[in-house]
């Protein structure tokens, strides 16, 4: 009697929802990936319960005709990847042909598409990776993705699934840094209905960095390029030595807009830190890497956040010299002087205030002044003399000895 026994397709869709989605974070991940490499302008994330039971992802790309959509969601099936030698150079963000397929076995979503310039769009329904109900009609140009009821008939799954506040920063977390790697496209993330971010789109780096990290961090980071001779790229910010952390997750790292996690990015960064920072403090940075498609691999990973680089020694000088260069290049704080000086608001104060304030300063260095005979030195017969004559003495207020 056989013991082995072949997978159902939607057993092995099942399981292979394990390894690309590991949360609802994960499923914000794949479809944001997918309207990028849909050439969309404009992405709207929206997500409830912590994405547990709704997530819809809208955008204004290229839309799919009726023939498309019903196939995207089965397995394997991919627009990105025509034969073997598309795996040489990856371009895109998705190439596998599984994310979709993924994510319907393990939820239930409707999608509604229409390609540009096409009359009418798609509507699409599917549960447990069946299409429940495929009509046409009407809506923008454009894909819209919704997923509801995440792990509804894996609950095996569906315990691992940690709080709702805890699942919704992750899935935060997700389009933050897919947003990050991308700032020609504006992003609008909102949560329970209220708008958590908003990038402008204007494909400036700083600008996606300030909307999205806020003003505090992008104030505190110096402007960071480079290049190679072996064609990489690295532009983008660094921090400066006096506004270390105390961990790494202000490190972010992008290689040709793929978000990616790379211990050796982390190590060339530190490194041009080196006798900077105390022992415990780490840099915050935000770098976007650029090279030839060939010369990484992003096939290592399932859910490709991580990569290979075929040089990577390459890479690392090229990150190293890159925050190497901001740092030597920091503007330097201006010199301190010993005189006592009033706070920067005092030439902002009215005429008596500062006046106040010059009395307080002239008082404190005055205070602050040593006395002449406050350190001096003698001889044990001389200290001894003078202690029983009574000259000098020792309540605390008096000369420090040396003897």
């Amino acid at each position: 009697m056989t013991r082995i026994n072949i997978l159902s397709p939607l057993l092995a869709d099942m399981i292979a929802a394990g390894e690309v989605v590991e949360r609802p974070a994960s499923v914000i991940k794949e479809l944001m990936e997918n309207a990028f490499d849909a050439g969309a302008k404009k992405v709207k994330v929206e997500f409830r319960n912590g994405g547990s039971t709704y997530i819809r992802v809208t955008d204004d790309g290229c839309g799919m005709s009726p023939e498309d959509a019903g196939v995207a969601f089965m397995r394997h099936a991919t627009s990105k990847l025509s034969d073997e030698h598309g795996l040489e150079a990856i371009g895109t963000m998705g190439f596998r042909g599984e994310a979709l397929a993924a994510i319907s076995a393990v939820s239930r979503i409707e999608l509604i598409t229409r390609e540009k310039g096409a009359e009418e769009g798609t509507r699409l329904v599917i549960e447990a990776g069946d299409i429940r109900e495929m009509l046409p009609c009407g809506c923008p140009e454009g894909t819209s993705i919704t997923v509801r009821d995440i792990f509804y008939n894996t609950p095996a799954r569906l315990k691992f699934l940690k709080s709702d506040r805890a699942e919704a920063s992750a899935c935060l977390n997700a389009a933050l840094r897919c947003a990050l790697g991308r700032p020609e496209v504006s992003v609008r993330c909102l949560r329970d209905g209220e708008e958590e971010f908003f990038t402008p789109g204007d494909g400036r780096s700083e600008s996606a960095v300030y909307s999205l990290l806020g003003r505090e961090i992008a104030n505190t980071l110096l402007p960071c390029k480079g290049s190679s001779p072996e064609g990489i790229g690295v532009q983008g910010f660094v921090s400066s030595p006096a506004t270390s952390r105390g961990n790494r997750s202000m490190q972010h790292f992008t290689c040709n807009g793929r978000y990616i996690k790379s211990a050796l990015l982390q190590a060339a960064v530190e490194q041009a830190y080196k006798n900077t920072l105390l022992t415990g403090r780490f840099p915050a940075c935000v770098l976007y890497i650029t090279l030839s498609c060939a010369a990484v691999d992003v096939n290592v990973h399932p859910t490709k956040n991580e990569v290979k680089f075929s040089d990577e020694r390459s890479v690392f000088d090229g990150v190293y010299h890159a925050a190497l260069g901001a740092l030597e290049n920091e503007t330097p704080l201006p010199a301190r002087t010993r005189e006592v000086s009033a706070p920067k608001f005092v030439h902002d104060a009215p005429k008596g205030e500062q006046l106040r304030f010059s009395a307080q300063a002239h008082t404190s260095a005055a205070a602050s002044a040593p006395r002449a005979d406050f350190y001096r030195q003698m001889d044990a017969q001389t200290f001894r003399s003078e202690v029983q004559s009574g000259s000098l003495k020792l309540d605390g207020k008096g000369s420090s000895l040396s003897v």
